[in-house]
């Protein structure tokens, strides 16, 4: 006997948690710089305009996606969201950039914490700056204000969005350091490993280099001359 998907109200949506990626290839990519990712997906993928709110730039953040997508200023569905995710999951929420109300604050914080929850990116605000600045959880957002939410909806949970121009499906590896955010689609981990691995073995040779005043010229040059420019 076949079951029928809940008739969920207009504009709500609670679909099953992504499944997440091995464990192993979370932790090695717990190691590789935002930058580097974001190099070897073509340098035009990422977060913008988002920031660290957690107060250490050494904190890293490397989690599986749980998407949320709500009303702006509301913030009912992102308590449903945080009650079905697994430690070290990452709770990306969508709020349409709205800064004139906080979705997440202090108290959800807490939460969190006794939930071994990995992070939050919010396309939005959050409130109570300075319990997320005491760190233990990143947390990266638009902007803050002091105006609180409604638990209203509607929201959708584990759904594809758009988070501050960052595409994010469930399941995604988040991964954020002091300089931003990047979301690695799940089917693209394995292939991304080498060459980010391999990316940071040519920068190192190049800041060597650079290091020792060997700069090597003709790189630049080749550049130029492919462009038409003669040098």
């Amino acid at each position: 006997m076949s079951h029928a998907a809940p008739a969920w109200p207009a504009g709500f949506a609670v679909n099953p948690r992504a499944t997440a990626p091995d464990r192993e290839l979370i932790e090695a990519f717990r190691r590789v710089p935002v930058a580097h990712a974001s190099d070897c997906m073509g340098r035009a993928v990422g977060g913008l305009g988002l920031r660290a709110y957690h107060g250490s730039p050494d904190m890293l953040m490397c989690g599986p996606a749980l998407t949320v997508r709500v009303r702006p200023g509301d913030n009912l569905m992102i308590h449903k969201a945080m009650l079905m995710a697994e430690p070290g999951d990452v709770i990306v929420i969508d709020g349409a950039g709205d800064l004139t109300q906080a979705v997440i604050g202090g108290l959800m914080r807490t939460t969190a914490l006794a939930r071994h929850l990995g992070g939050f990116v919010v396309n939005g605000a959050v409130r109570d700056v300075a319990e997320w600045a005491e760190g233990e959880i990143p947390v990266y957002a638009l902007g803050h204000v002091h105006r609180g939410p409604s638990k209203e909806g509607p929201g959708e949970v584990n759904v594809p969005l758009s988070c501050a121009g960052l595409m994010v499906a469930p399941g995604d590896l988040m991964l954020g350091d002091a300089d931003g955010v990047v979301a690695i689609p799940a089917a693209r981990l394995r292939s991304l490993l080498p060459e980010v691995l391999a990316h940071a073995d040519k920068e190192a040779r190049i800041r060597q280099s650079n290091q020792q005043g060997s700069a090597d010229p003709e790189r630049i040059d080749a550049l130029l001359r492919a462009k038409g420019c003669p040098v």
